[in-house]
């Protein structure tokens, strides 16, 4: 009797939740110190003036006054006020996106499929060559498009003229400038969709394509349902990045109409940088921010359900 509860007392208790951590810490905590210097800097410079403008976005925050807490007025202001240019530029910005988003893929997977098939050399160039456009700032870029849309001495009004079509104002008319933004965003090719779609296909075993080829497919059909399906992680990707970058776009409509046309080239991020930085309304500009993060996440989320791939080969 008295063995068995020596047996029993001398058990080991299970660790206590606090020792377990402390445990792990005190055999791991080596490893942060590499993390350390970016997880401050991340800190410092990211996170916190994110929780700061959250708080911002519930306070009456300008030049003149701050801290005074006052709800989600903010956000009621940010609809509110301006004839509702901020609804506008909602509408505008999802405009922007859906139709670059969508032809930056369209287009990326069709240059990709055709660089695949060129020799190492070839590929190569073509490459390189495609990818010139990632290597540019986004302000030189706009200002090129802004000299070719320019209606007096602008190349596509010229060229116009050389069939005698009268010239046309692409970046003053409020009916077609939005067009033409996009439009110039739709011509300038996704280098990092075509470098990453080819590096995707070419990582595709040969073997599928020749057992399909073998069943009777053909290219279109092997296309569809070989090389498609297993790209479809890599589609992910680059829907979520264009989609974050098109919603997050401010330097292409901020140089090539600096003084807007109507409500017609407002987007989101000017109408933030306009209560922000030009009318010192920090407090409306923090919740327009908030609004814009909350579409950017609900949008990545239902992308991720209905993109996500679990194959493997």
């Amino acid at each position: 009797m008295s063995d068995i509860s020596l047996s029993r007392s001398t058990k080991r208790k299970p660790a206590a939740p606090l020792g377990r951590i402390g445990s792990f810490f005190k055999q791991h905590s080596w490893s942060y110190l590499f993390v350390l210097p970016s997880m401050l800097v991340f800190s410092v410079f990211t996170l916190f003036p994110i929780l700061w403008a959250l708080v911002i976005s519930f306070q009456d925050s300008d030049l003149v006054t701050t801290g005074n807490w006052i709800g989600f007025k903010n956000y009621v202001t940010a609809f509110t006020t301006g004839n509702g240019v901020f609804g506008q530029s909602i509408i505008n910005t999802l405009y922007y996106t859906v139709i670059t988003v969508v032809a930056n893929i369209f287009i990326a997977l069709i240059l990709a499929a055709l660089i695949q098939k060129r020799g190492k050399v070839a590929k190569t160039f073509f490459l390189a060559a495609f990818y010139l456009p990632a290597v540019c700032s986004t302000i030189i870029i706009a200002t090129t498009w802004k000299w070719i849309f320019n209606s007096e001495y602008g190349l596509l009004n010229y060229l116009l003229g050389l069939i005698h079509i009268a010239p046309v104002r692409w970046l003053s008319d409020p009916n077609i400038v939005l067009n033409s933004i996009t439009l110039s965003t739709v011509l300038t090719i996704p280098a990092t969709g075509v470098v990453l779609f080819n590096a995707a296909m070419a990582g595709i075993p040969p073997e599928l394509y020749e057992a399909a080829q073998l069943d009777g497919a053909g290219p279109i059909q092997r296309w569809w349902y070989i090389t498609l399906p297993l790209i479809k992680s890599t589609t992910l990707y680059l829907v979520v990045l264009y989609t974050i970058a098109s919603f997050q776009v401010f330097e292409k409509f901020y140089i090539m109409v600096k003084s807007g046309v109507g409500t017609s080239t407002d987007v989101m991020v000017t109408q933030i940088y306009q209560n922000g930085f030009q009318q010192m309304r920090f407090g409306v500009a923090s919740a327009q921010a908030f609004v814009l993060f909350l579409m950017i996440a609900i949008v990545s989320v239902v992308q991720f359900r209905f993109l996500r791939s679990d194959v493997e080969y």
